[in-house]
């Protein structure tokens, strides 16, 4: 039996996971009125195992969609607004005299919890910014010589504000390549716009629509999913041609930088996540084509001169990624 054969005779993904797929969809658009891509995209993050860097301009939901998501399988929400004077204790915590016992109290920080909203990351300095690379790379703190590790599952999600850049602090490529993608948020339809306005208007002061919003899973449903997810079989095909996509970012003349190994590794990654949101068990070549731009578009940098010449990162991408023949299926 070939390895294609085995793939397609697998048993199918887990109906569990699809139906969980299936309620936090349903709660989460309730919060979040017109930006159905935008939850597919970061429901695919979470099922990846994965962190998210949110980029749209102020009012669009960004935070909203963080909250929603927490309540929704009863996840432990932490919220950072990142500012100048943000110390790496504030982020991760720090230990602090108790003059009462006379010991060390530990003081656990924000990042301590399973849903991490990072608002406005570029707005504080790069020591900072560095503290959140242990925490999403290996999943732990480190405080005063002692790791602590975090309950699973955890997944932050940046927000940027493409806009303004003055006092920012962009983020360094080490610390961007370990977002598993980068979703950019728009406005939403006219009929949604008007379906917003008139929930909102119609709240009290202090009431947000995710307030009426059910718990309808669990943190330990959502690890579940996870490995379900990274279960999902792709066959030596499906991953030549992720590779082939990366390695064409890096010959384009219309890019500067290309994207890295692990660029490739998070097609795949995502490309799973796809398939089991659309009830599959193997990844198809056009699961890692649609999780092409929010996978590369921050893992890329354009050429100078195509960059003054007003050509949009998404545009380059779609070219290179259509230059790329995909595997018969």
């Amino acid at each position: 039996m070939t390895e294609e054969e085995a793939v397609f005779q697998a048993a199918p993904p887990s109906a569990d996971a699809s139906a969980l797929v299936a309620r936090l969809r349903a709660q989460v658009e309730h919060a979040v009125l017109g930006q159905r891509e935008v939850v597919s995209q970061v429901l695919a993050g979470l099922l990846a195992g994965g962190h998210v860097l949110l980029e749209g301009k102020p009012g669009l939901g960004k935070t909203q969609l963080v909250i929603a998501l927490a309540r929704a399988f009863g996840g432990g929400f932490g919220r950072i607004q990142f500012t100048p004077d943000l110390m790496p204790s504030d982020v991760t915590g720090f230990r602090l005299f108790d003059m009462k016992s006379q010991t060390f109290q530990l003081r656990r920080g924000p990042v301590f919890c399973n849903l991490l909203l990072a608002d406005e990351i570029n707005r504080a300095p790069a020591k900072t910014q560095a503290a959140l690379l242990e925490v999403m790379q290996e999943r732990q703190v480190t405080i005063d010589g002692e790791t602590l590790k975090l309950a699973p599952p955890f997944m932050t999600l940046a927000t940027q504000n493409p806009v303004e850049h003055e006092g920012t602090y962009p983020l360094p490529e080490a610390q961007l390549d370990r977002f598993l993608m980068k979703i950019l948020i728009d406005y939403p339809a006219p009929d949604a716009e008007s379906e917003i306005v008139a929930r909102a208007s119609a709240e009290a002061p202090g009431d947000t629509a995710s307030d009426s919003l059910q718990v309808v899973a669990s943190p330990d449903d959502v690890v579940r999913a996870q490995a379900a997810t990274a279960a999902v079989q792709v066959v030596r095909e499906v991953v030549d041609y992720a590779v082939a996509i990366v390695q064409a970012t890096r010959e384009a003349r219309s890019v500067w930088l290309g994207a890295g190994t692990r660029g490739a590794i998070a097609l795949v990654r995502i490309g799973k996540a796809i398939a089991l949101m659309h009830g599959r068990h193997f990844v198809i070549p056009d699961d890692i084509k649609a999780a092409s731009l929010p996978v590369l578009r921050h893992r890329v940098q354009l050429a100078p001169e195509v960059a003054m010449g007003g050509q949009s990162m998404d545009e380059v991408l779609k070219g290179i990624v259509d230059s790329v023949p995909a595997p018969r299926q």
